[in-house]
């Protein structure tokens, strides 16, 4: 949030990635977007995951027949007559759907595979000041398409002893669709999550992702807390919560 609301961010895309599960990219997508929201600025929630654990936490449990980010990339459905609006002012969903699932196998035998997405929003766009993606914990099609549509990606890496695994494939998929796709994608920043101040490897954590992203991490860092793990299951982010 510190970093979001300091520059001119009408219509600005973050796409919220890392492939390692369990890391909070979700926790975050969903309650980023919220606050955001509460700030009254437009914002929409891009679901790109299928377990749809981004639509649940914002109290949408079954999006409506044929309306879903499935529909949006491999259907003929626009984003406009997909979006929802949450229960929340300023805050909007294109909702997930378990049928996502298919999506990567069916988009290898399409046109424009990494770019759908992109394509999608680029009509309703100039409707919000953010638009949030929210992606799987993989870096196949859904993931790129989702990084092919950012301005810039917000990765999520847990005060664990393996955060670091896996990062470096995460920027050398960012850095391939940097040159080749997306020219302008930034890295928008690093947050810390899980973190217990009562553990010295979480601070170790932090110290190494510090020392390697430099002033890419931000200086929120997000502590282990019972309340934002059962926040999804009432179908609220934490500030309703």
């Amino acid at each position: 949030y510190e970093c979001l609301t300091c520059v001119d961010s009408v219509g600005k895309i973050i796409t919220i990635a890392n492939q390692k599960g369990g890391v909070g990219k979700t926790t975050t997508a969903v309650n980023l977007a919220a606050c955001i929201a509460a700030s009254e600025r437009e914002t929409l929630l891009v679901d790109a995951d299928p377990h749809a654990n981004a639509t649940s936490g914002i109290g949408i449990q079954t999006p409506a027949e044929g309306r879903s980010t499935y529909e949006l990339l491999v259907g003929d459905q626009s984003a406009a007559a997909i979006v929802q609006r949450s229960q929340m002012p300023y805050l909007s969903i294109l909702p997930s759907h378990i049928n996502l699932v298919g999506a990567e196998v069916e988009l290898v035998a399409m046109d424009q595979r990494e770019t759908r997405l992109r394509l999608a929003l680029e009509p309703i766009r100039d409707r919000y000041d953010f638009i949030l993606i929210d992606c799987p914990p993989s870096l196949g099609l859904l993931t790129l398409n989702a990084l092919n549509a950012a301005d810039s990606v917000l990765i999520p890496v847990q005060c664990e002893y393996y955060a670091l695994e896996g990062l470096g494939q995460l920027l050398n998929t960012i850095n391939m669709v940097k040159k080749r796709m997306n020219a302008k994608l930034d890295i928008e920043g690093v947050l810390m999550t899980m973190f217990d101040g009562r553990l010295r490897l979480s601070n170790q954590i932090v110290e190494e992702v510090r020392k390697y992203f430099g002033e890419k991490v931000f200086r929120s860092v997000i502590a282990r807390n019972v309340r934002l793990s059962e926040a999804p299951s009432f179908g609220k982010p934490i500030i309703l919560y």
